[in-house]
């Protein structure tokens, strides 16, 4: 429940705190007082925009701020899922800077809109006379019906085995789709993999074929220098190694002189004998070097087959397209496999899915057993707001299965004779949907903790005994939970047991917003004037007494 409430530099706002009962509070005021503005501000609270235009004051901040005792909500799971401290009480707060910036906090950790919506919609539900939006959609009426059922041990069962069916289904489309898309393209791929694996490339060095290539295309010249290379070295009068057998000729007798020319003899000599095994091998690769038609024609054309691969798939080493062949092998493979693996597939999706509604049946059973029983007290409570004519019908039509069943949900109501049951926003007046609203959430009241409801002029277009009556039933669900109800009616304002009143004090420069609770004789002088207006006489004040004796 809502514990207390401070709002400050709001719109007329300057400050604003007040302590709230746990079970009916009443907020009455003259029209424009701000008890709007206070629902505005409750209203950032459940995560609405927010804007620097709210600020009373330009040059500070706004902050709203609201305590709520959470014991009775089991939010310890949900403020786990989003990492937040649970506390009990739990803080919410938002504030606006006059930059127009907004910050949100529960329990003074930061949260973005979407956590505080999460977490402050469980604990604050704001009923307006025009908030048909919600009652008329289908997945409020499912979840109204499944509280009315407490089918909740069923409905999660289904819902597991749903998303069971669901990953089936997903499966055996994805498998499905891959498998014509790859049987569309099959015989070309199987080409491609054909033609790659018959390259053999596993075994190629494309390095080495290019170098062997270019010998072979240089064969004669290399064979030119490596000729020339050998009469330098070794054939030739002149020839290297003659020069160095003449040095060493030479050194050889002053060597003894001096161990820097015997260190000068011995690297000669090591230099002849390194020469000697040059020349010798220049001359066998002269010796072994010769022009192979054959050979180059099958480098030539192995080369011409590698190039036309990686210019065909686009890549520029025999590596990749070994990995390219690879994934067409897996791909021609598996469209082999495609067959089996589908039937396995549809096989699974089909148990899934006769699993799926066979708990569908059991959730729906639920929901019918339940429905002529919601019918028959909506009506009744309906009836006893003053709606005698009231007919409504919880409709439980098949459809094909979806996350919250295999039926569909719809409440047909009408107000007057002769008119057949419409759906909801065809239906119903503002007036009248504000009372079948209030009987729906009077009837749950007793099922679920429900949130601080607060009705905002719930009562209008009523009077008389038929006010009395939404009276009554504004008292009975205060038993159970908390109400904040803002009102012009007198008999819906003796009903609370706690009384607040909005007004506007108007000084030389600003207009401010106040709110105060009433004493007990203050309550009988605004019931008195909310009955006979501002000049209200004896007997206006005799009503007021009346109507607080009765609650």
């Amino acid at each position: 429940m809502l514990k207390n409430l401070l709002i400050k530099n709001y719109v007329l706002i300057k400050k604003l705190d007040i302590t709230l009962s746990s079970a009916l509070n009443i907020i009455t005021g003259e029209t424009g007082a701000g008890k709007s503005i206070m629902l505005g501000a409750l209203g950032l609270l459940l995560g609405k925009r927010a804007d620097s235009k709210s600020l009373f004051s330009n040059d500070k901040k706004c902050i709203i701020e609201a305590e709520f005792e959470v014991a009775s909500y089991a939010l310890t799971d949900l403020f786990d899922e989003l990492d937040l401290d649970y506390e009990n009480p739990c803080l919410i707060r938002r504030e606006i800077s006059p930059n127009g910036k907004s910050r949100a906090f529960i329990n003074d950790t930061p949260v973005n809109l979407a956590t505080l919506k999460r977490i402050s919609t469980r604990l604050l539900d704001i009923h307006s006379q025009h908030d048909t939006l919600l009652l008329g959609s289908e997945n409020y009426q499912r979840e109204l019906v499944d509280i009315f059922a407490e089918n909740q041990s069923i409905f999660q069962i289904y819902q597991k085995t749903y998303q069971v069916y669901r990953k089936a289904e997903k499966a055996y489309q994805k498998l499905k789709k891959e498998a014509q898309e790859i049987t569309q393209e099959l015989d070309y791929q199987t080409f491609l993999f054909q033609e790659l694996e018959k390259a053999e490339l596993d075994d190629i060095s494309q390095e080495d074929l290019e170098q062997k290539l270019n010998k072979l295309e240089n064969a004669e010249m290399i064979k030119t220098n490596l000729n020339l290379m050998s009469e330098q070295l070794s054939k030739s009068e002149f020839s290297a190694e003659n020069l160095i057998q003449s040095i060493l000729l030479t050194i050889r007798p002053i060597a003894e002189f001096s161990k820097n020319y015997q260190q000068l003899y011995q690297r000669l000599e090591s230099t002849s004998f390194e020469l000697q095994d040059i020349a010798q091998e220049i001359n066998n690769e002269e010796d072994s070097l010769f022009f192979d038609q054959d050979e180059f024609e099958e480098i030539q054309n192995q080369l011409s087959q590698i190039y036309h691969l990686q210019n065909k798939h686009k890549v520029q080493a025999v590596s990749e397209l070994i990995s390219i062949r690879e994934e067409l092998r897996i791909k021609t493979e598996r469209a082999a496999n495609f067959d089996e693996e589908l039937e396995n597939l549809d096989k699974n999706r089909a148990e899934a899915y006769k699993k799926l509604l066979k708990q569908g049946k059991k959730l729906t059973a639920s929901r019918q057993k339940i429905a002529p029983k919601i019918q028959k007290e909506l009506v009744s409570k309906l009836q006893f707001v003053g709606m005698q004519n009231a007919r409504f019908e919880l409709q439980i039509t098949p459809r094909k299965p979806d996350l919250s069943g295999c039926d569909i949900i719809e409440f047909l109501f009408s107000a007057n004779k002769g008119i057949a049951p419409q759906p909801l926003k065809n239906a119903a007046s503002g007036g009248e949907f504000s009372r079948l609203m209030l009987c729906l959430k009077r009837m749950i009241a007793g099922k679920m903790a429900l949130p601080s409801i607060i009705f905002d002029e719930i009562d209008t277009g009523i009077s008389g005994e038929i006010a009395i009556k939404v009276s009554q039933l504004l008292n009975e669900m205060a038993r159970e939970h908390q109400l904040l109800v803002i009102s012009h009616l007198p008999q819906t304002a003796a009903n609370g047991k706690t009384h607040f009143f909005v007004y506007k004090e108007n000084g030389k420069s600003e207009t401010i917003s106040h709110i105060r609770k009433l004493s007990a004789q203050e309550r009988i002088t605004e019931i008195a004037q909310m009955i006979g207006g501002k000049n209200f006489g004896k007997s206006a004040v005799q009503s007021a007494k009346e109507l607080l004796e009765m609650y």
